[in-house]
């Protein structure tokens, strides 16, 4: 791996932390809290690609395992991937490498691809992985916890709109590599 490849994957890595910043907002029927750190997994798929991007995720879990104070709201350590959240946090990486995979094999990025990329791997692979999990946790039916759930999928999509419209933008203005992007090669 190169050394920019390094510089940024840690970059997006800080960048979850500092999204971890703004404070969570808690629903009464729900204990999963609507966070944006999710929209940083978007991101680091669309900018980083699939395998850097994923990478980046995984140094951001491994931080959040370590005990830092990384996630929305200060949390961290080994028990918040027992909560009921735990299976969006497993999401992250795969949805990273998901939204950059998806990326990668688009000939030409557009706006209305980058969007399409980041509600497949960045909110529908989230999902997928993450109800499950918060159903088994919270001891209720998967159909209980789709329809809680199903609460986020407005902020969830504007998360999308806005990470798509950011990694358009900023990727255009990269010319470490290439036009596409520095990680088009790595990811």
């Amino acid at each position: 791996m190169k050394v920019i490849h390094m510089v940024y994957v840690a970059l997006f890595t800080a960048i979850m932390a500092v999204l971890g910043v703004v404070p969570a907002i808690y629903l009464a029927f729900t204990p999963v809290p609507i966070v944006l750190q999710n929209m940083g997994v978007m991101l680091s798929g669309s900018m980083l690609g699939a395998r850097l991007g994923a990478l980046s995720q995984l140094l951001f879990l491994a931080l959040v395992a370590a005990g830092a104070p990384v996630l929305t709201g200060g949390r961290g350590g080994l028990a918040v991937f027992f909560g009921v959240s735990g299976g969006y946090l497993i999401a992250y990486p795969i949805a990273a490498f998901v939204v950059g995979l998806l990326l990668a094999r688009m000939q030409k990025p557009t706006y209305w691809r980058f969007l399409a990329a980041n509600i497949l791997g960045g909110v529908l692979v989230v999902y997928a992985i993450g109800i499950p999990y918060q159903a088994f946790m919270m001891d209720i039916s998967l159909w209980h916890a789709i329809v809680i759930s199903s609460v986020y999928i407005p902020g969830d999509l504007l998360k999308a709109v806005v990470a798509s419209y950011l990694a358009l933008r900023v990727r255009k203005h990269m010319s470490i590599h290439d036009k596409a992007g520095p990680m088009k090669q790595a990811g």
